[in-house]
């Protein structure tokens, strides 16, 4: 299956399923003469800061929806810090500071940090090690007119927005690859995705709720909403992901006498490529689901780690493979539209990671939702994780602001894209060269890194005397006894007391390499043909 096709840049849909037609977004070139107008960066120590100041002022685009009636007690009650206000007043020319626990970064045992880096084009191991570039961070760099951004800075407390420096590079991004269609959203950093998830979770949720998600999620979702005494609810989905009647369906027949609880109206999902499913959402099906969000007031946790791992598509091994987009703007138009760039009313909380792209220990993250749900988020942060590692902020703008910029990101991102599609063909290669056909079938992946293999249990032997579960617990077993680890299905399973009719098991093509990634698969077609006794 291969990558939805964007719909032409600047049209967006609305409520009455009609479009309307806006201008250009903002491009990687537009980027520097907006700074240039926007007047002097502020970026000092614990620096007030807001997308407000970074983003472009579109009047004629609609305000958001309130979402007062979704907010739950705790999030509503939720005040500003003290302390964090006062730092605004830092930024007054020859204020001395006896007010805050700010300590001096002369304490601060970091003079400097090298970090070498891939030179633009150049992104391999090997060429980073030959033609790399070191970048140096300083701890007086500002002051040194060197950098926006140091160590000094950086490393002392910040402000629950994250850095200023940080959030200028992620809401311009943001504005170019997605460009929000109404006027008062923002973004807020976040320490990674699951920290931001159990923020939002903690904003709309009560104790006893339901949400919605496809019958097949990330645990982690799942797992982060346990203990604030919620529960998934699962939708049916196909190689596309969630079904958008389904929902409806779901939610026009909800019994809260039978249910034992109020009707949900907080979505979970993860359009392009799905954890552990793979599916991506064509343009259709996402404003297919945004339509029945609207219709039952829905709000929208698009949560996107792999919306930059979108391939090229699948043409098996013998044919000619698609060309590479030639250039960025090719590459961005090739890119599946996201809900939030549908989103007229400001229902979508789009949860975004540089894990899968950049470092999954970075820890640097961000939500783009409307101004609204996003002071409520900073409000959170203050009394939490306040903000990502300042060590990961400043090493993060270095790279991405200072020396790939925007467009240097992109490039990097169009790599993986290469990457990523040999990485999955050499897996399927080896799915059609020892998988039994008549047990394992797949849908291609077209984002992610993950390959769901749907497996004929009701060719089982002993298929009705065991139950399914039963034998996929054989099946992984086995699977170990050949060496080789796949995830079962029904570890991600929305509702961990459904009953499935179906079989499947997860692969993933992101960590091994390809010689041990075709060796895994052997092994476990191995497996397969020993738990139904093939030939």
């Amino acid at each position: 299956m291969s990558p939805p096709s964007i719909q032409e840049v600047g049209v967006h849909a609305t409520s009455d399923t009609t479009a309307a037609t806006i201008p250009d977004p903002l491009t990687c070139d537009d980027v520097a003469a907006r700074r240039s107008k926007s007047g002097p960066f502020k970026g000092g120590v614990a620096a007030s800061t807001s997308s407000e100041f970074f983003k472009s002022t579109a009047t004629w685009k609609p305000m958001s929806k309130k979402w007062d009636h979704r907010l739950n007690g705790e999030s509503k009650s939720r005040q500003a810090s003290t302390l964090k206000n006062a730092a605004t007043y830092l930024s007054i020319p020859g204020m001395i500071s006896l007010g805050g626990g700010l300590p001096s970064s002369s304490y601060f045992p970091f003079q400097y940090i090298d970090v070498k880096i891939p030179s633009i084009g150049k992104f391999s191991e090997a060429e980073t090690l030959e033609s790399g570039k070191v970048m140096h961070i300083g701890k007086h760099d500002v002051k040194e007119g060197k950098s926006a951004f140091d160590l000094s800075i950086s490393l002392n407390y910040g402000q629950g927005t994250g850095s200023a420096q940080i959030l200028r590079w992620i809401t311009e991004h943001t504005e170019i690859v997605h460009d929000p269609p109404y006027q008062d959203w923002q973004c807020v950093t976040s320490v990674g995705s699951t920290s931001a998830l159990d923020m939002i979770y903690r904003m709309f949720l009560n104790r006893g709720d339901f949400i919605i998600s496809e019958e097949y999620t990330f645990t982690s979702a799942v797992e982060t909403a346990l203990p604030l005494g919620c529960k998934m609810i699962g939708v049916k989905l196909d190689a596309e992901g969630m079904l958008p009647e389904a929902l409806d369906e779901l939610l026009e027949n909800w019994d809260e006498g039978a249910q034992g609880a109020p009707k949900p109206f907080l979505l979970y999902t993860v359009p392009s490529g799905q954890n552990p499913t793979g599916a991506t959402m064509s343009t259709e099906r996402r404003e297919e689901i945004y339509k029945v969000a609207q219709k039952h007031d829905l709000i929208i946790i698009e949560d996107e780690p792999y919306y930059f791992l979108q391939m090229q598509p699948y043409t098996g091994r013998d044919a000619p493979a698609v060309p590479l987009p030639k250039n960025r703007e090719e590459f961005l138009k090739s890119l599946v539209p996201s809900l939030l760039r549908m989103d007229v009313d400001g229902r979508v909380i789009r949860v975004d990671s540089f894990s899968k792209v950049l470092a999954p220990g970075s820890r640097v993250g961000w939500i783009t939702a409307t101004a609204q749900i996003c002071e409520r988020m900073i409000r959170h942060n203050e009394v939490s994780v306040q903000n990502p590692s300042g060590f990961a902020q400043v090493i993060l703008h270095k790279l991405l602001d200072e020396e790939w910029g925007h467009a240097g990101y992109l490039d990097w991102l169009i790599n993986l894209r290469a990457e990523y599609t040999q990485r999955r063909d050499v897996l399927l290669h080896a799915c059609e060269d020892y998988l039994p056909a008549e047990i394992a079938s797949w849908t291609p992946p077209a984002a992610g890194m993950f390959h769901w293999i749907k497996i004929a249990v009701e060719k089982h032997p002993d298929f009705g005397a065991k139950s399914i579960r039963t034998i996929e617990n054989e099946l992984f077993l086995a699977a170990v006894a050949e060496n080789v680890l796949v995830s079962p299905g029904s570890w991600f399973s929305a509702d961990k007391d459904a009953k499935h009719d179906e079989m499947f098991f997860r692969a993933t093509f992101a960590a091994a390499e390809n010689a041990a990634m075709t060796e895994a698969i052997k092994r476990f077609g191995a497996a397969i043909r020993k738990v139904f006794k093939l030939d």
